[in-house]
């Protein structure tokens, strides 16, 4: 999966001064939850695809559809 869009606030985040325990438990919280969000939505959007969109895209069905049925936790 590519980089979201959100990766650059996260960089500009990383580099400002330490933050307190409760905003970074926050913020690592937000990020994962983020990048689940953006799992499950993915995963399914590829099992929309028909034949012919994997093909135009270069992805076998077989794999489209194992990546498809993985849970969102998992990367």
């Amino acid at each position: 999966m590519s980089a979201t869009p959100h990766a650059a606030h996260i960089a500009f985040l990383g580099a400002e001064p330490r933050l307190a325990p409760m905003a970074s438990f926050a913020l690592t919280a937000a990020v994962v939850i983020t990048k689940w969000s953006q799992n499950a939505r993915t995963r399914r959007a590829l099992a929309q695809l028909d034949g012919h969109l994997l093909d135009d895209i270069g992805v076998d069905p077989r794999a489209a559809h194992r990546e498809a049925r993985r849970m969102f936790w998992q990367d």
